[in-house]
């Protein structure tokens, strides 16, 4: 774990993972916990994803400005994973984990 933190690409690949895991959870858990079973878990979990899609967001920009990323083949494919569920998942294997 140590040595995921200690690389850019380590940091953004950790970041996706929590970004994609917050989505997931709020979509599929706390929004039908929400709606169906009258738990408001929604208030704790919507700004904790708003807080990490923000972040990731401004380091896929970073990291794709300081490695060069082109933007129409790299950097948005990297930005549209985070507003599919199971996208950022997809990209990390598909794309971060080769840099």
């Amino acid at each position: 774990m140590t040595n995921l933190l200690q690389s850019e690409i380590g940091r953004l690949r950790l970041l996706a993972f929590l970004e994609g895991t917050s989505l997931v959870f709020l979509l599929f858990i706390a929004v039908p916990l929400k709606y169906y079973f009258e738990k408001d878990i929604v208030k704790f979990i919507g700004p904790a994803h708003g807080i990490l899609f923000i972040l990731y967001v401004i380091k896929v920009i970073q990291f794709g400005i300081e490695n060069n990323w082109k933007f129409t083949k790299i950097t948005w494919k990297v930005l549209i994973a985070c507003v599919i569920p199971f996208g950022t998942f997809y990209i990390d294997y598909q794309v971060l984990k080769k840099y």
